[in-house]
């Protein structure tokens, strides 16, 4: 059975990317090196602070673009219902939380 995981990922001023994968680890390792050019890692957005598993591809698939359609200020609803401090979760899937060189945006 795969999983899917919708994710949310924010630079330490708060900028948010809204995502989907099938392997999750890889997927925030690659954020947090900076490896995936673009708004990412031109932004440093490379901090897990929400996540959401699904069985179906297509279910997630949904959410993503359900929660991309959101207002900011319900995304951030979303992510303090759950993480009000805007922890790293990185280390609740196995990933160490380690600090990106030049996070400091």
């Amino acid at each position: 059975m795969h999983s899917y995981w919708v994710y949310i990922v924010a630079s330490l001023r708060k900028t948010l990317y809204i995502g989907v994968t099938s392997d999750l680890r890889r997927r925030i390792q690659q954020h947090k090196s900076g490896s995936i050019p673009g708004f990412t890692s031109k932004y440093r957005v490379n901090r897990l602070v929400h996540f959401e598993a699904f069985a179906d591809v297509n279910a997630a698939r949904a959410r993503e673009k359900q929660l991309k359609g959101w207002l900011r200020r319900r995304k951030i609803e979303l992510i303090e219902g759950e993480n009000p401090e805007w922890e790293d979760l990185a280390d609740r899937i196995g990933l160490p939380l380690s600090a990106t060189a030049g996070e400091g945006r």
